[in-house]
């Protein structure tokens, strides 16, 4: 693990663009990434300023939330961290924003439409919305993964987004795209009617984003 500085360092990173860009006001939100060696979950600490996190700051975990490194409690929603990467072996990294436009849609009980074709590919379709609960808990977690299924990003109503990935800078971009997403939708809705893209071409979207995107199939000749 070699004291998983570059984690360490990573989730700082994150947190700080999270705040800095405006989607986790004051010490709000929180930043997970899993150690694919270990498994352990290096996490931020509850209730404290990002801009002042150091590497030794983050709270490292195991699975079942033990304590392994660190001198803080760690954050508050540890537990639906925990679920989630137990659950979803392939998640890697894992954000909890507070970002306005899609809080807002949090708030008004509603899920954000697919009307903008970057989010079919991060999320793989509507971004769901899970039923109001206080947080903290297991039971929390369990409420935002069962609406999440098979996308990549949740509503938790009255509450947040969380988003995630294969590692946190995937989950991050995840955030910033449910973000966008929601921000387009309220102000195309302001000039006339969204139109949300059809079920067949939002699956189309994802397989390409998956399979397609990026590197994948470049080759240096």
């Amino acid at each position: 693990m070699e004291n998983g500085l570059e984690l360490r360092n990573k989730v700082i990173d994150i947190a700080l663009k999270m705040s800095r860009s405006g989607m986790a006001p004051a010490t709000w939100g929180n930043v997970s990434a899993r150690d694919s060696e270990t498994g352990y979950i290096f996490i931020t600490p509850s209730g404290m300023d990002y801009n002042e996190l150091h590497p030794e700051d983050i709270c490292v975990v195991d699975n079942e939330g033990k304590m392994v490194e660190g001198k803080w409690k760690p954050s508050t929603e540890t537990p639906l961290h925990l679920l989630f990467y137990r659950e979803r072996p392939w998640i890697g990294g894992i954000v909890h924003t507070h970002s306005i436009f899609a809080t807002a849609f949090a708030c008004a009980g509603k899920s954000i439409p697919v009307v903008i074709a970057t989010l079919a590919s991060k999320v793989g379709g509507d971004v769901p919305i899970a039923p109001y609960m206080s947080s903290g808990t297991e039971e929390f977690g369990r409420n935002a993964l069962d609406a999440m299924g098979d996308k990549t990003a949740v509503l938790l109503a009255n509450h947040g987004v969380v988003a995630v990935g294969n590692n946190l800078d995937d989950a991050y971009t995840t955030a910033e795209i449910v973000e966008n997403a929601a921000k387009i939708y309220v102000i195309s809705n302001s000039i006339g009617t969204p139109l949300r893209l059809d079920d067949n071409e939002i699956l189309n979207i994802r397989k390409k984003y998956l399979t397609k995107y990026g590197q994948r199939d470049h080759k240096e000749e």
